[in-house]
């Protein structure tokens, strides 16, 4: 058996295991992101190399998973510190209907996900390497954005901070973020109260290692007003 088809093979018993069936093209596509990843990972470092092995349960799944949280009529999607593509290509296979942009400062790391998106035939979503606080993207992106989506390392009130400007009156932001983050949410929620009409933190539970959230991942979704 190849990488692929072990992928594959990963991706389908996971998604099953939770009550999702997408089609057969979509979890192949799911599972061939996967491997050139995996492969691209031996040059740069997209992901920690000792989690390689474990790259569609804490990597391809749990983006893919985010989709089940994207509220209704969204529309075009921005993915802040995309890395290697995560979690905005799982998102862009997932949602085929939607556009998105996958932003990263990082030169190498954008080379690599125009790459995987040219290999994957996705064209419903575009790589940028800009910074997205930037006075260029910002020009470029200002209300544009009903749905804002990160795997964030940065602090929520950054996050925050970027987001508001390229989001338009009404939107989302989804937002993975692992351990206790009561305190983070507390100290953005103090300064953009304004814009939040409505926030809520889901513990990101599934079957079947990590039943009981074990492993301490969340998402946050916040509906943002202008």
């Amino acid at each position: 058996m190849d990488l692929q088809e072990q992928y594959l093979r990963e991706i389908k018993q996971l998604l099953w295991e939770n009550s999702l069936n997408p089609d057969l093209y979509q979890m192949e596509r799911l599972a061939h992101f996967a491997s050139l990843v995996a492969d691209k990972n031996e040059e740069i470092n997209l992901i920690s190399r000792k989690d390689v092995e474990n790259i569609i349960e804490n990597h391809v799944f749990i983006s893919y998973f985010l989709s089940e949280y994207v509220p209704d009529k969204m529309f075009k999607f921005l993915d802040i510190g995309t890395g290697g593509g995560f979690p905005g290509i799982p998102l862009a296979i997932s949602k085929p209907l939607m556009r998105g942009v996958l932003a990263d400062s990082t030169a190498k790391k954008i080379n690599a996900v125009t790459e995987f998106l040219d290999k994957l035939k996705l064209t419903n979503v575009i790589a940028e390497n800009s910074r997205v606080e930037s006075d260029e993207f910002k020009e470029k992106y200002k209300n544009s954005f009903d749905l804002v989506v990160s795997r964030a390392t940065v602090p929520l009130i950054i996050l925050f901070r970027y987001a508001i400007p390229l989001v338009k009156d009404k939107a989302y932001m989804l937002v993975m973020k692992g351990g206790d983050i009561s305190e983070e949410f507390k100290i953005a929620e103090t300064k953009y109260k304004s814009y939040i009409k409505k926030s809520t933190v889901f513990e990101m539970a599934y079957k079947p290692n990590n039943i009981r959230n074990e492993k301490g991942k969340k998402l946050i979704m916040v509906e943002l007003q202008k």
